[in-house]
């Protein structure tokens, strides 16, 4: 297969784990758009939210919340934006379930739409502060 986040699963490709457990992982979006802007994915591979079944929505949506969890009573962030792009006319780009986090905070001037290059601090350092142990 020739999925990326397969691969990331698989570790073919390294990322920078949030969170992993049996059915789900959660990792940094390589774009570095925000500080901590997760994804959150199911191990098996299914390509949206609209072809998922029940089980393995329920294993994603359980992880959601443990991270958003995690960033708001852990981390220092007091909210978050959670979102999913559902095939191509939605956005989607990676055609594997996925749902962003955006953790946020009072007045960090992040556009839930438009977060472009925003910041600047590495993902090494970000996982580091946010990784769950």
């Amino acid at each position: 297969m020739d999925c990326l986040f397969c691969k990331i699963v698989a570790e073919e490709i390294p990322s920078y784990k949030i969170y992993e457990d049996e059915y789900t992982l959660a990792f940094l979006d390589i774009s570095n758009d925000s500080i901590g802007h997760t994804l959150v994915i199911p191990k098996n591979h299914v390509k949206n939210i609209a072809e998922c079944d029940d089980k393995t929505a329920l294993n994603v949506a359980k992880t959601v919340n443990k991270v958003v969890n995690h960033y708001i009573n852990n981390c220092g962030f007091t909210g978050a934006n959670v979102f999913n792009n559902c095939n191509q006319s939605a956005g989607q780009v990676i055609m594997h379930l996925h749902y962003h986090i955006l953790p946020r905070v009072e007045g960090d001037k992040v556009e839930k739409w438009n977060i472009d290059g925003k910041n600047t601090e590495s993902l090494e350092n970000v996982c580091n502060k946010l990784k769950m142990k």
